[in-house]
């Protein structure tokens, strides 16, 4: 059974109307990734917020970092697995096994990361991360502690913390909207 068709339940934005940049980004993506990806879709409603998006999101998620790419996947997926997103889970799965060159982690870790065979610093990470997403007002200084006997930097503890917060605000932007990720990830990387 496919999944629905629509990109989200709002109106869609008039992609020709967009401006030259947001045209030429589409086009980089289209030609990098194969597709426009639908949560770019989604954010060219409000122009503005798209290249907002944009930034911080290839800020956090490619920019100078102790995590690696596959790491913050990882804490992407984990968040997602919490909160139940589907967009989120379909897109940042596939990027996992992809950056893992491994099938099925993807799936282990949107369903219980917990069964994954994860180095202890990647469990630390995902225990950190799942805890402050489910409950964020329990995480203390022993959390952080473990974090750095993981062998986490400070920096590395708030780039944790900012990947996590950035996907638990586009969790909630993707379950408001119904956002829908692009049916050419599920086939991928498989």
């Amino acid at each position: 059974m496919p999944q629905p068709d629509h990109v989200t339940r709002l109106a869609p934005a008039d992609e020709d109307a967009l401006d030259d940049d947001l045209k030429a980004y589409f086009a980089k993506c289209a030609e990098k990734l194969g597709m426009v990806p639908n949560v770019l879709r989604a954010y060219a409603l409000r122009p503005e917020k798209l290249r907002r998006f944009s930034r911080m999101y290839n800020e956090l998620m490619l920019g100078e970092s102790g995590l690696s790419t596959l790491e913050r996947e990882m804490i992407a997926v984990t968040v997602s697995a919490a909160n139940r997103c589907y967009y989120c889970l379909v897109a940042h799965g596939q990027a996992v096994r992809a950056l893992s060159e491994d099938p099925q982690l993807g799936e282990m870790i949107a369903f219980n990361y917990r069964v994954a065979d994860l180095s202890p610093r990647q469990r630390a990470m995902l225990d950190f991360t799942w805890t402050l997403t489910l409950a964020p007002q329990d995480i203390a200084e022993a959390d952080r502690a473990g974090l750095r006997e993981a062998g986490f930097s400070d920096e590395d503890i708030f780039d944790i913390c900012d990947v996590a917060g950035f996907f638990n605000y586009t969790n909630r932007v993707a379950h408001g909207t119904d956002m829908m990720p692009n049916p050419d990830y599920h086939a991928m990387d498989r």
